[in-house]
């Protein structure tokens, strides 16, 4: 199956209101084209939609094994949104990418746009189209966990829903999408 398909019939099953509008706004933002980063993992043509679905299997696989399969079908819609759309605001802002390409590393960061984090990009442009409630905004927002902006804010307000998304997040992009493995 192709990933953009993969991905559209995901999001389409959870059936949240403005899914439509949503998957429209991912094709004309470049979400399916797009690097997942500028120079570590996934900086290549397409890997920002590759990166997600490997979040949104892994978070499957630890859901499933941390939480019990009780509380995954409980989540499960929640689980696709926020591991499929955690990095959507790496397409860009305004029409415009994020990253674009340099001679000195495969991406550098577009310049010509805020410097907003991503996380930030991520929850506002998935807003726009769908309702997010407030549990899976701070996945997204939270999901680069103590690396992220929001290192100060996330320490003993954990759910199970970030850590999920946190750690899948970190499985994807440190171990199923390393070039170097041991």
């Amino acid at each position: 199956m192709d990933i953009k398909k993969e991905i559209e019939d995901i999001l389409t099953s959870t059936k949240r209101k403005g899914m439509d509008n949503l998957l429209a706004y991912m094709e004309s933002s470049g979400f399916y084209t797009a690097p997942a980063s500028t120079k570590y993992h996934g900086a290549e043509k397409g890997a920002l939609a590759v990166h997600s679905l490997n979040v949104y299997y892994a978070a499957m696989d630890l859901a499933r094994a941390w939480c019990g399969e009780d509380w995954l079908n409980l989540f499960k819609d929640s689980i696709a949104i926020v591991a499929l759309l955690h990095d959507l605001g790496k397409a860009g802002q305004f029409g415009k990418p994020l990253y674009i390409e340099s001679d000195a590393q495969p991406y550098k960061y577009n310049k010509s746009l805020w410097t907003l984090p991503h996380e930030i990009v991520s929850v506002v442009e998935a807003s726009k189209h769908i309702q997010l409630t407030a549990v899976e905004q701070r996945a997204i927002a939270w999901h680069n966990g103590l690396y992220g902006v929001f290192k100060d804010e996330i320490k003993g307000k954990e759910t199970p829903l970030y850590m999920v998304i946190h750690f899948a997040d970190m499985w994807a992009s440190r171990v199923m999408e390393t070039v170097e493995k041991e």
